[in-house]
């Protein structure tokens, strides 16, 4: 294994393979064994070295996150196992997660392809007109550094972005949503209900498709139809405790429920 002292190159291929054996195993891996920084076309490769373990070698990942704290900061962008998407209900209790955070999103799915021209050329308008349907997600965060969300950022990009599971309600048609009074709450085992208001540091779901859409198709190809994208927490990052159900509610738009 790679060496945080050593001069040994990084492979990509071997980070990816340690993440998927952890995630697969339970058993956490150590970050000081790993370089603490890494390029973004590392985090790239370690990102499609995983994708390709997962199943989707021949074609880009169905399943994606984005998101970011606010519009002036950069975004996040990592395909998603679909092995970890679930439905309203999942019984995740033999999952093994070292990690329960919660995070209220919605998710925006293509109702069209889209390739790297495509994207190239199109305008913030133009990235809208390809979705056809939004659903409320949930976002189980987690890490499988021993370091959890300690780790290097650059350790904790290339594992999924801390990415555990997805959780994804009923679609409906889309239509805009406007953070500034789009209501969330959110469950969390016997805790009470928290209402989040104004919280939503991008304002709009839809905004962040231009960007996700150059993304992802400069790097991993052709998007299908049917192609789903999460947009960010509306909630910031909550914990769940094993045992805990967790519900979440958009209201107008629809509610999610998990077990834990």
């Amino acid at each position: 294994m790679p060496s945080a002292d050593t001069a040994t190159p990084f492979h990509p291929a071997a980070l990816a393979q340690a993440l998927a054996n952890a995630t697969t195993t339970g058993h956490a891996i150590d970050a000081a064994a790993w370089p603490a920084s890494l390029e973004s076309a590392d985090i790239i490769a370690v990102h499609r070295e995983r994708a390709q373990r997962w199943g989707d070698a021949a074609q880009a990942p169905q399943y994606w996150k984005s998101g970011g704290p606010s519009r002036s900061q950069p975004l996040g962008h990592a395909p998603l196992p679909p092995q970890g998407v679930h439905g309203d209900g999942a019984d995740l209790r033999a999952t093994p997660f070292f990690l329960r955070g919660i995070e209220a999103e919605i998710a925006l799915r293509l109702g069209a392809s889209v390739d790297a021209e495509q994207a190239t050329a199109l305008d913030e308008a133009g990235a809208t007109r390809l979705i056809d349907a939004m659903a409320v997600s949930i976002e189980i965060v987690d890490a499988r550094w021993q370091q959890q969300l300690q780790a290097p950022a650059a350790l904790k990009a290339a594992d999924l972005l801390c990415h555990g599971a997805l959780l994804l309600g009923e679609w409906q048609p889309y239509r805009p949503v406007d953070g500034a009074v789009q209501p969330c709450t959110v469950q969390i085992g016997t805790q009470p209900a928290q209402v989040f208001e104004n919280r939503y540091g991008l304002q709009d779901p839809a905004w962040l498709l231009l960007q996700w859409l150059r993304y992802a198709t400069a790097h991993f190809g052709p998007l299908r139809a049917g192609t789903v994208v999460t947009t960010g927490s509306w909630c910031g990052l909550l914990q769940a405790a094993p045992g805990d159900a967790v519900r979440v509610q958009f209201d107008g738009i629809g509610a999610l429920r998990v077990q834990l």
